[in-house]
């Protein structure tokens, strides 16, 4: 298993349950046992999708009392944002068009998810003639 920061962060990222965990971080902090609840799997592997996501840099998990709680890293995927940048045909990410983005996504509303996608990170300027 490789221990590149950017390969641990699309790996992560590469799995459904592990995305729709960060969705629901997004909103705040959660206990194990709460991230666990709407998914139909053991308590036993969501804390090995919790723990893949917290080796990826993705979240923090700290124990308060007797309770682990998860917490989101935001700037955990800046390098892989950085990364995509680097290839010319993407768009800088906003982040906080993201964020509403996945919780759209994530909340069952279909709020035009065909043009948030193609708008996510557009600073509003005309297409500048990438192709």
């Amino acid at each position: 298993m490789t221990d590149d920061p950017l390969d641990l962060v699309f790996s992560a990222l590469a799995d459904p349950t592990r995305r729709a965990i960060l969705a629901m971080l997004l909103e705040d902090d959660m206990a194990v046992t709460d991230v666990a609840a709407p998914f139909e799997m053991s308590l036993a592997a969501v804390s090995k999708h919790l723990a893949i996501l917290a080796r990826a840099g993705l979240i923090r998990q700290e124990k308060r009392g007797r309770v682990k709680w998860c917490k989101l890293e935001p700037d955990a995927m800046r390098g892989a944002s950085v990364w995509m940048q680097g290839f010319g045909q993407f768009e800088p990410v906003n982040l906080d068009d993201f964020e509403r983005f996945l919780e759209r996504e994530f909340s069952g509303t279909d709020g035009g998810t065909a043009e948030t996608v193609r708008n996510v990170g557009d600073s509003g300027d005309a297409d500048q003639g990438r192709t």
